[in-house]
């Protein structure tokens, strides 16, 4: 990663609401055409993990769920509606933690989160319907998707990260968090360079594509700001593309479980 002193973070205008099937590569370039935003080389455009989501139709609705047994039994452990829990064990591989109102899982990407990434804020209902969003089935390859697919329009070398909120096991607070990531190492390894002392590093390995999320989960916001998409301009990195899911660590490595 070669050092820069500048980073500028833009905003793209409100896109619309985003429907299952819409085309969300057109959305975007229609919104960076708004702003006024021409793509470069090495820039990266971090797209909020629920508009993708949406447009890929990743809508469950409570109303048709009919739960198992075991979905009972962790409703009332939880305190959960029972319905939302039956879609969390579908998005799951194991239960890592529960407790009244938590519900910590390995979600089927590999990824420890709360309630498998199942959200029902900022989404619209149908009359009757109780809809969950649930996370894309393949977020690095729908990263990859909008990344093709700006490319060929501003015929520029420009990466995308899709971004979801986290907690984190010994911290307070969400983070942005790549799930999904195309065009730049998410993993960005630096050991064997040299420190200030002329030491090399043993052991450093940068979160690469988290960074730039949490960064842009700044602008974003968590709740009403209608901000789903990033640009962000002035990185420069050495090394290999990967994908998001080289970021999750083996359950053999993870002490916090």
């Amino acid at each position: 990663m070669r050092d820069r002193a500048q980073l500028l973070l833009r905003a793209l205008p409100r896109l619309p609401l985003v429907k299952p099937g819409d085309d969300l590569g057109a959305l975007i370039v229609a919104a960076l055409a708004e702003g006024a935003m021409i793509p470069h080389d090495g820039d990266v455009l971090v797209i909020a993990q629920k508009v993708v989501s949406k447009a890929e139709g990743r809508y469950i609705d409570l109303t048709t769920i009919i739960p198992s047994q075991r979905a009972h039994a962790l409703a009332e452990e939880t305190g959960k509606d029972v319905r939302l829990v039956e879609v969390i064990l579908s998005e799951s591989k194991t239960i890592v933690r529960k407790a009244p109102g938590v519900l910590i899982v390995e979600h089927r990407l590999g990824c420890i989160m709360a309630n498998a990434g199942v959200d029902r804020s900022n989404i619209e209902a149908p009359d009757g319907a109780e809809p969950v969003l649930l996370l894309p089935r393949d977020p690095d390859a729908s990263a990859g998707s909008i990344r093709r697919r700006l490319r060929a329009h501003f015929g520029s070398d420009i990466a995308v990260i899709i971004n979801d909120s986290f907690g984190r096991a010994w911290r307070l607070g969400t983070v942005g968090t790549a799930i999904g990531a195309a065009g730049l190492p998410a993993l960005l390894d630096q050991r064997g360079r040299a420190d200030l002392s002329g030491r090399p590093l043993q052991a450093t390995e940068i979160g690469y594509a988290d960074e730039i999320a949490a960064a842009a989960s700044l602008l974003m916001g968590q709740a009403d700001e209608g901000r789903a998409a990033i640009l962000v301009s002035g990185l420069s990195w050495d090394g290999a593309e990967r994908p998001a899911k080289s970021l999750i660590r083996s359950a053999e490595q993870d002490l916090f479980r």
